[in-house]
């Protein structure tokens, strides 16, 4: 394992579990990221205004980041457009068939020690697994 890191890991996690927190405490709600993108673009909802702005959040930190810290966005990802959007549209499906994504269910959801989240971090996580042995190992994909 090359590119073990446990100090920065264990920040952003803490980071990531702080964020959560004090969105539920203050907001009453789940930090499930595709549920509040979901809810953005659907009629009557009634705090479309704080989505809105949470997503903006998460995306102009991201640009921040971008600006000040380039190497942190270094990838050997290199798929396609086409590919890219694919697999963007099979994980909008499977988050609305699982009410919920990796932040909803598997950051919020087992911290409030939900039986459904669980389960749901139990299958996306072994789909995960699953899909990187196939493509690796069985189809000779991207390492």
């Amino acid at each position: 394992m090359h590119d073990f890191t446990p100090i920065p890991a264990l920040i952003g996690g803490a980071i990531i579990g702080l964020a959560a927190s004090l969105l539920l405490l203050t907001h009453g709600k789940v930090a499930g990221i595709s549920g509040l993108y979901g809810s953005l673009l659907r009629q009557g909802t009634s705090d479309r205004a704080f989505r809105f702005w949470f997503l903006a959040g998460l995306a102009a930190m991201g640009m921040l980041v971008r600006l000040t810290w380039p190497a942190a966005f270094a990838s050997a990802w290199s798929a396609s457009l086409p590919v890219t959007l694919l697999a963007g549209l099979i994980v909008g499906f499977g988050t609305q068939l699982g009410n919920g994504c990796t932040s909803g269910h598997g950051v919020c959801g087992l911290s409030r020690l939900s039986v459904r989240s669980l389960v749901a971090t139990l299958t996306f996580m072994g789909t995960g697994f699953a899909t990187v042995f196939v493509v690796r190992h069985l189809l000779g994909g991207a390492r």
